[in-house]
């Protein structure tokens, strides 16, 4: 029996892979009971060219009914398209990651490269090594960063690399450029990447050690994965610097300033507690 086929959100169609769905929700530490259960009721829902975001829509709705803490972690990759409108809060994100995985990190600032100043997203430091980093945020997940973004990522880090190499401060460091998106790359792009020596980190590259794998590495997940709390409470916090749950954990007051009531307030904690539980 032919499979059913499901319509991604690029439009492109393909058979559905029940795999796939069985590994997000483990990825989300779902036990195998919940599992099972919600990979049975997503089957009763199937039909031809039913769109994967309807499926990860009932998905969530049905794993929410059962635990918010897995819920929160299900939700990570669209939590991270809702860290726009602008790319700042995502740059920031990407800077505390760094910053918890052992690299030291500042965001936002303006280096002088051989033949013209840049703004840097972010650099990040471990030894002697010293990376340039850009952050390609997308609210979107079927938007990839095509080989034209390494291609003039790598004109910039060169311009600047040129520079560093003749300055004393970084005699003995190692430059290195980097781009970090929260969606993917095309195969070119890593092709490039790889070829040129440009590190790249989406979310799921390299494998086993991208974006995903890291945030859940060291526990880092952003408030727009709690939906206690409303959208436009959520842009409040984003546009405060509240950008990860764990900010609410260790003061909650900022949730008083957006004029939230102690019961919701207690709620939305709670729910934060769990996502990084």
């Amino acid at each position: 029996m032919e499979r059913r086929k499901v319509t991604k959100a690029s439009g492109e169609m393909e058979a559905y892979d029940e795999s796939k769905l069985r590994h997000s929700l483990a990825g989300a530490e779902a036990d195998q009971e919940t599992i099972d259960y919600i990979v049975s009721e997503i089957d009763e829902l199937l039909f031809d060219g039913i769109s994967t975001q309807k499926l990860y829509r009932e998905a969530f709705r049905l794993l929410k009914q059962r635990s918010d803490r897995t819920a929160g972690r299900y939700k990570l990759k669209e939590a991270l398209l809702e860290l726009g409108p602008t790319g700042y809060p995502f740059e920031q994100f990407v800077a505390e990651l760094l910053s918890r995985i052992g690299y030291a990190t500042t965001t936002n600032e303006i280096i002088e490269g051989n033949c013209v100043a840049h703004e840097v997203d972010v650099v990040a430091e471990k030894e002697e090594d010293h990376f340039i980093v850009e952050c390609k945020f997308h609210n979107r997940k079927d938007h990839k960063c095509n080989v034209q973004v390494p291609l003039y990522i790598q004109a910039r880090f060169e311009d600047i690399e040129r520079k560093l190499n003749h300055q004393s401060a970084h005699k003995n460091k190692k430059h290195h450029g980097w781009i970090v998106t929260n969606t993917r790359f095309t195969d070119d792009a890593r092709q490039y990447g790889d070829c040129i020596g440009l590190r790249l980190l989406s979310w799921d590259y390299p494998q086993n050690n991208g974006l995903k794998d890291l945030i859940e590495q060291v526990n880092l997940h952003p408030i727009t994965c709690l939906s206690s709390i409303e959208e436009k409470e959520k842009k409040g916090l984003l546009e405060r610097n509240v950008v990860f749950c764990q900010q609410l954990e260790e003061n909650g007051n900022m949730l008083t300033q957006l004029d939230i009531d102690n019961r919701r307030k207690n709620k939305i904690l709670k729910e934060a507690a769990d996502v990084c539980a």
